[in-house]
C-alpha cells in the first residue's frame, strides 16, 4: 500500500495536536501569590507564566472551557473576597479580567464545566457558607445564579465533571463547620440538581476534583478536624457508582489544586503545609507518579484548571 505524502502529513499533524494542551494551577499561599504555573501535556514540563493573575488571590475556583479558555475566579486576599474572574486564553496565556463578576465576592468555592457551553462556580464562603451556584455562559463569559444551587451551604468541595452530561460538587465543609459526605450532581441539560445515594467515602472538607471526560470523576485528598488524608474517591459517570482508589495520594494534605488530561491523567498539585509535590494518577488503571518537577515553590489553597482539547 502505498502513501501520499500529504496523507502522512495529515496523520502527523493530528498526532500533534492530539498531544497538546496542557494544565494550569493558578494562585494560593504562603503569602498571596498571583503565581500561575503551566504543566505541558504530554511531557509534563512545568513552565511559569511571564504574566500572572492580575490580581493576587487565595483559595480561587477554577474551570476551562477547554480548548479555548481557562478561568481562576473569586478567592480571598484578607480582609476581602474577591468576585473578579480572571481569563486565561490557551492560544497565547493571554491573561484577562472579566466584564462580569460572581453573584458575590466569595472564596473557597469550587469550579467545573460543560465545555464549550458553561462553566459553573459552586459554593464557597463569603462571611459564611453559600449554597450559590453561578453559571458562566462561555460564548459571552456572562454570568448569572442559577435559581437551584447546592443542597446545603458548604465550602471547600472537589468539582468535576462529565461534559456535555454532568457536573459534580463532592464534600466540603458545612454552614457552622462541620464536614460533609455530600455529592450533588447538576444535569447540564437543564441544570436541575440531584444528590447522589452514595456520597466521597468519608466526610471531608477541603478536597480536590478532577475528571476523565465521559469514563470517571474523582475526589482526593481532605481534613476530618486536624488529621489529613492521602484518600482518592473515583464516580465512575456509567451510573455514579463510587469506588476507593487502592493507592491514594503520595501523602495525606488537604487543599490542593487538581487538573487533568481528560482520556490520559489526573493530576493533584501542592496542598498540605505547602509542598511543590505533583501526583499524578494515569486513567489506564489509576495507578500514581509523583513529577520529578513539581509546582514552582511550595504551595496551598491555589486552584487548578486544564486544556484538554475537545471534550
Amino acid at each position: 500500500m502505498v502513501f501520499s505524502q500529504a496523507l502522512l502529513g495529515a496523520v502527523a499533524s493530528s498526532a500533534v495536536a492530539a498531544l497538546t494542551g496542557a494544565g494550569y494551577v493558578g494562585g494560593g499561599q504562603p503569602g498571596v501569590l498571583a503565581t500561575v504555573d503551566k504543566f505541558a501535556f504530554p511531557s509534563d514540563s512545568r513552565t511559569t507564566l511571564g504574566t500572572g493573575l492580575t490580581t493576587a488571590r487565595f483559595v480561587p475556583g477554577g474551570l476551562a472551557n477547554s480548548g479555548t479558555a481557562g478561568y481562576f475566579g473569586a478567592g480571598f486576599d484578607p480582609p476581602d473576597n474577591y468576585s473578579s474572574v480572571e481569563k486565561i486564553a490557551f492560544a497565547d496565556d493571554a491573561v484577562s479580567t472579566l466584564s462580569a463578576a460572581l453573584t458575590a465576592a466569595r472564596r473557597s468555592l469550587a469550579g467545573m464545566a460543560n465545555s464549550g457551553t458553561a462553566g459553573y462556580w459552586m459554593g464557597g464562603h463569603t462571611s459564611t457558607q453559600v449554597t450559590t451556584v453561578d453559571k458562566q455562559t462561555f460564548s459571552g463569559d456572562t454570568i448569572a445564579a442559577l435559581s437551584t444551587g447546592l443542597s446545603a451551604a458548604r465550602d471547600g468541595m472537589a468539582g468535576f465533571a462529565n461534559s456535555g452530561t454532568a457536573g459534580y460538587s463532592a464534600g466540603g465543609s458545612g454552614s457552622g463547620g462541620p464536614v460533609v459526605a455530600t455529592v450533588d450532581k447538576f444535569a447540564f441539560s437543564d441544570d436541575g440538581r440531584t444528590t447522589l445515594g452514595t456520597g466521597i467515602s468519608l466526610a471531608m472538607g477541603g478536597l480536590a476534583g478532577f475528571a476523565n471526560s465521559g469514563t470517571a470523576g474523582y475526589a482526593a485528598g481532605g481534613f476530618v478536624g486536624a488529621t489529613a488524608y492521602d484518600t482518592v474517591d473515583k464516580f465512575a459517570f456509567s451510573d455514579d457508582g463510587r469506588t476507593t482508589l487502592g493507592t491514594g495520594l503520595s501523602s495525606g494534605r488537604t487543599n490542593m489544586a487538581a487538573f487533568a488530561d481528560s482520556g490520559v491523567a489526573g493530576y493533584v498539585a501542592g496542598g498540605g503545609a505547602g509542598v511543590t509535590t505533583v501526583d499524578k494518577f494515569a486513567f489506564s488503571d489509576d495507578s500514581r507518579t509523583t513529577l520529578g518537577t513539581g509546582l514552582s515553590s511550595t504551595r496551598y489553597n491555589s486552584a487548578g484548571m486544564s486544556d484538554s482539547g475537545t471534550l
